[in-house]
């Protein structure tokens, strides 16, 4: 059998990317340090696969040195994880650093520096405090955006030594999605207002927190990472194509916009209130998106997305969701 070799030009970014949640176990973790996702498994673990979760993973807050070692012989130079929001304060009101956990990040950016690994840093990748959740109803409130700012000063604080590429969110649209549109996961619940809520203030707190990172002077960048999904309209039809960008609308546009160019667009404004969907912004809050964009962003680009105009009416007891303006089609 041939081989081909393929010579990986100088400047290209080879990595891999994870999360904390997904790698690290629990080991260590304090009473009320559970998240959002940990939550989800405790109450539904039938749902997970086997069984299998964040409780264990793959343990590599304990085996992050002979896992670095595998990055490092497969030829890795860079590796995007996430700091565990949760884990990482044990005081989310007033942002009481968790020393324990700290110094095992200390520890793994040391040894993948030692190794020649740049560390790509992401500050919540589904690990909203579950205290938050249940208290104030997580990216709901306002409040919530204010202790993230909190959350990540602390962090810039401790680690912009040893980190420049910082992320604010991972796929930011995920976790509201299958909670309030699609009501798959906990809590459980369809509510196209609140599903916009939590968009918005991601969107606010990133703003937030790239302000706050540029008016400290740290070097390096910070951006976000969305999950895209390039969408395609049945056929050149009017009617199908206006359910294409409809579904762009809602699930791409809804933070590439506002993340690379300052403003949402305008038609899910008209669209939101037509359809009577509350949410909860100021002139303020969009003036500073507007002069807060992100200097990168990340692209998780799974599969596409094809839709086509909807063959039925909606039901009028359905409460709004995108799907009013579109359906699948394979």
């Amino acid at each position: 059998m041939s081989i081909k070799q393929i010579t990986i030009p100088p400047d290209f970014m080879l990595g891999a990317a994870a999360s904390a949640w997904q790698t690290e176990g629990w080991s260590g973790k304090k009473p009320g340090q559970d998240s959002w996702i940990d939550l989800w498994y405790k109450n539904d673990r039938h749902v997970w696969h086997n069984g299998y979760g964040p409780a264990v993973a793959t343990d590599f807050i304990n085996r992050f040195r002979e896992d670095v070692a595998l990055m490092k012989q497969a030829g890795l130079a860079h590796y995007r994880t996430s700091i565990n929001w949760s884990r990482f304060l044990t005081d989310y009101e007033n942002a009481t650093v968790d020393e324990e956990y700290a110094a095992y990040y200390d520890a793994l950016f040391d040894e993948m520096h030692r190794q020649g690994i740049e560390p790509m840093i992401c500050l919540e990748h589904y690990e909203l405090p579950g205290v938050l959740l249940e208290t104030y109803g997580g990216w709901a409130s306002k409040h919530v955006v204010e202790l993230f700012v909190r959350y990540a000063e602390k962090v810039f604080e401790r680690f912009h030594g040893k980190v420049t590429r910082w992320f604010t969110f991972n796929e930011p649209i995920v976790v509201q999605t299958r909670v309030y549109l699609d009501a798959l996961r906990r809590p459980y619940e369809q509510n196209t207002s609140t599903w916009m809520q939590w968009n918005h203030h991601k969107v606010l707190a990133t703003a937030k927190v790239v302000k706050l990172f540029r008016e400290k002077g740290y070097d390096g960048s910070v951006g976000c990472i969305l999950n895209p999904e390039v969408t395609y309209p049945r056929s050149r039809a009017p009617h199908d194509v206006r359910a294409a960008e409809m579904y762009d609308l809602f699930y791409n546009r809804v933070f590439l916009d506002p993340l690379v160019h300052g403003r949402y667009p305008q038609a899910l404004f008209t669209l939101l209130a037509q359809h009577q969907v509350q949410w909860e912004y100021t002139a303020d809050e969009l003036a500073l998106i507007a002069d807060n964009t992100v200097d990168e962003l990340g692209i998780n680009l799974y599969y596409p997305h094809r839709v086509k105009a909807p063959s039925r009416a909606w039901h009028l007891e359905t409460p709004f969701h995108p799907a009013y303006s579109y359906e699948p089609f394979e």
